[in-house]
């Protein structure tokens, strides 16, 4: 008997074979403990009510900060390859935004302003206007039949989404807090985020550095190819999406104005606010406009379902696909579906930051399983080879 022969590892046991060697029961483990752990948080989530506190506090700076932060940066760092110092390039940045909030308060916020006021004085009579065109069409001999029913179900949907909106604006507002809260949050916003904005384009770099100190040897290169990823997924997203907006609003406001519908400065600028919601903005945008059209009539209607249609072509055809690709890998359902659920949870900074958020935590996942099959046993080298290059999200 040679060495090798000697010691030899002994055969696995029955244990190993049904429970410790089975992909079900590791699984179920795994679940198990996670939810052990959400448990054990819940009951102790008291302990972290200042901290919390605090996120609450510097969570809407840091946020406009980070996103005005992944949209200026690149520029930052084009003036520097010019052979501009970084924080003259910072400066020069600041003096330009500046310059436009004075020319939108100069020049387009009256406009919007006499737009929106316009807006609400003509209402009552564009609801009017809405409810007697409804009434003639269900006068239609073809829907005569169906008047009783088509008017129950459309007093229903306007009943439920009056409910919705109030209990949405009701969430949105208790959640962010009171009026003094509200004025609160964007009072110091307003006031610190520019300051955290410098800061971030002039040493955002370092602080890569900064962290990996702090990180145990043996680990630190996994941890920072994970939150490398993360930036560069969340900052593809946020930049891009913030692009896609702005021409999505250039867009509508070219639009519209050809086809002469009333109010379309502020229409397009609503457009491009809600196309930060994915798939569902265009189509909310929408609805105002085609309100708006239908108090004008048959025929601006027609005007309007094309300026969309045109906008849907150019948007998904050449814009979206030029600026923002394929970044986050998610599947569209994926993202309706987080869509509805962070909007449920957490209003519309959920609507808003759920899709980033969740491309975050499907980079950790991503690492942590490849990690896991990497080194498990449960797997063959075919398995091994084939999931981690393209791991199970």
């Amino acid at each position: 008997m040679n060495g090798m022969e000697k010691f030899k590892r002994p055969s696995p046991s029955w244990f190993w074979k049904l429970f410790l060697n089975s992909k079900t029961v590791t699984g179920l483990i795994i679940l198990i403990l996670v939810l052990l752990a959400i448990f054990l948080f819940n009951k102790v989530s008291y302990l972290f009510t200042p901290i919390f506190q605090f996120i609450g506090i510097i969570g809407a700076p840091l946020v406009f900060a980070g996103i005005l932060y992944y949209l200026l940066e690149p520029v930052v760092s084009f003036l520097e390859k010019k052979g501009l110092s970084r924080v003259w390039s910072i400066s020069l940045i600041f003096v330009a935004i500046v310059a436009l909030l004075v020319w939108g308060i100069v020049i387009l916020f009256p406009m919007l302003q006499e737009q929106i006021i316009s807006f609400s004085n003509n209402w009552p009579d564009y609801w009017e206007t809405i409810q007697n065109k409804g009434s003639d069409i269900l006068k239609h001999p073809l829907l005569a039949q169906y008047a009783d029913q088509i008017e129950k179900v459309s007093k229903n949907f306007f009943d439920s989404f009056g409910s919705m909106i109030q209990k949405f604006s009701k969430n949105t507002v208790s959640g962010i807090g009171s009026l003094i809260g509200v004025m609160t949050t964007i009072f110091l916003t307003i006031a610190t985020g520019p300051i955290i904005l410098f800061y971030l384009l002039k040493d955002g770099k370092q602080l890569s550095l900064y962290i990996e100190k702090f990180l145990p040897s043996k680990s630190k290169k996994p941890i920072m190819q994970v939150l490398t990823d993360i930036n560069e997924k969340v900052s593809s997203y946020i930049r891009g999406q913030l692009v896609v907006a702005f021409v999505v609003a250039i867009l509508f406001m070219i639009g519209f104005k050809i086809v002469g519908l009333e109010y379309g400065v502020t229409l397009g600028i609503l457009a491009g606010f809600m196309n930060l919601i994915p798939y569902l903005g265009s189509f909310l945008a929408m609805i105002p406009a085609i309100i708006l059209a239908i108090v004008a009539g048959p025929m601006m209607i027609v005007k309007v379902l094309i300026v969309f249609s045109v906008e849907q072509f150019i948007e998904g055809r050449f814009v979206s696909p030029l600026i923002l690709g394929n970044q986050l890998e998610i599947h569209p359902i994926t993202i309706i579906f987080v869509l509805l659920t962070s909007g449920k949870v957490f209003g519309v900074a959920g609507v808003i930051l759920g899709v980033p958020g969740y491309a975050a935590i499907k980079v950790i996942v991503t690492h942590a399983f490849s990690w896991y099959i990497a080194h498990s046993r449960l797997y063959d080298v075919e398995d091994k080879e084939r999931l981690i290059k393209k791991p199970e999200a």
